[in-house]
């Protein structure tokens, strides 16, 4: 374990913070697929190649394989909201804003108890209204995430191999992010 902090105490973060569900990652949970990138090329979220931390500019699928082999566990965490019916876009922008906010807040703490840790979260960084790449340098390096999706990771498998589940019934989203640490 990292450090003296074990997945106990991330659990109980996660919680605290209001995540309504945790799990430590599997081991071999993680696998970076190149049609997870392909997804991400497609461009649907209007982020390829105009964010840091979106594929082209969080690296190659390569660089963030190499990146992953350095971290040995993690927790994953999710925010599950419920839908009044399948097209509640107001609900699913909600609980989207509502796990950003505590994806942020648990993210911070990582950095600070467990320097090196690296925050993976769900979609694409929102923290300024319109990105510098490539003309400049990130403006918030220490706060950025980089998206799972974005480092080729099938979430749906990281999930389930990490014996977390994925999907919580009918007219539910949930927002999965997960912290690595060495």
């Amino acid at each position: 374990m990292i450090e003296g902090v074990d997945d106990m105490d991330w659990m109980e973060k996660a919680a605290e913070l209001g995540f309504e569900h945790a799990g430590p990652l599997g081991e071999g949970a993680l696998e970076c697929l190149p049609e997870v990138r392909e997804m991400c090329a497609a461009d649907r979220c209007r982020a390829y190649g105009r964010r840091w931390t979106c594929p082209p500019g969080c690296g190659s699928l390569e660089d963030c394989a190499a990146r992953l082999e350095e971290y040995g566990q993690g927790v994953l965490v999710q925010s599950t909201g419920l839908l009044e019916d399948d097209f509640d876009a107001e609900t699913m922008m909600e609980t989207e804003r509502i796990h950003k906010e505590r994806f942020e807040a648990l993210a911070a703490l990582a950095r600070r108890e467990a320097p090196g840790c690296l925050p993976l979260g769900a979609g694409t960084c929102q923290i300024c209204p319109e990105c510098t790449y490539p003309a400049a340098p990130c403006c918030f390096p220490e706060r950025a995430v980089v998206s799972m999706e974005a480092y080729g990771l099938l979430v749906s498998r990281v999930c389930e191999r990490s014996g977390l589940g994925y999907y919580y019934g009918p007219r539910t989203i949930t927002y999965t992010s997960c912290i690595l640490l060495k």
